[in-house]
């Protein structure tokens, strides 16, 4: 039998939106932080909430629940903003609380069925079922590049 090395292995942050999981390669977050003041920016898509100035960077702010069309709700003390690095530009995705950091094996990650609750199938990446566990893996580039194309009218 192989010896698994770390490539068999993808390390995700686990967060919550309404009551499903969804992963995120950890690869790209650069902190999570509590909710906090945003500074709206008239003109661009309703998801993207503003900016805001995370120790002197100024950063947009996208709200995932918008940006997937899941309906609103109230932040609260469980609320983050996940702050991630993208090719040198930071960006924060507003989550309903962040659970856990894991090491999932490549090869549970399923194709994404058909018919998924809520999200757009071309922002995910697949599925992954652990023990009891089953969340949707986010393909980030699409949910940037989408978000990118819109704010330039390209």
């Amino acid at each position: 039998m192989a010896e698994e090395t770390a490539d068999d292995y993808l390390k995700v942050i686990v967060f919550q939106l309404k009551e499903e999981e969804y992963a995120m390669e950890v690869d790209y977050i650069q902190s999570i932080e509590r909710m906090q003041s945003v500074t709206r920016i008239p003109g661009v898509e309703s998801y993207i909430i503003g900016v805001m100035n995370l120790r002197g960077i100024i950063t947009p702010v996208i709200d995932l629940r918008k940006r997937f069309n899941i309906e609103r709700f109230e932040y609260d003390e469980a609320t983050r903003i996940l702050v991630l690095n993208k090719d040198d530009n930071e960006i924060g995705f507003i989550v309903d609380g962040a659970n856990d950091v894991m090491d999932i094996p490549v090869s549970e990650i399923e194709p994404t069925p058909e018919v998924v609750g809520g999200v757009a199938e071309e922002y995910l990446r697949g599925v992954v079922k652990l023990e009891d566990r089953l969340f949707t893996l986010l393909h980030l580039d699409k949910i940037l590049n989408k978000s990118e194309e819109k704010k330039t009218g390209a």
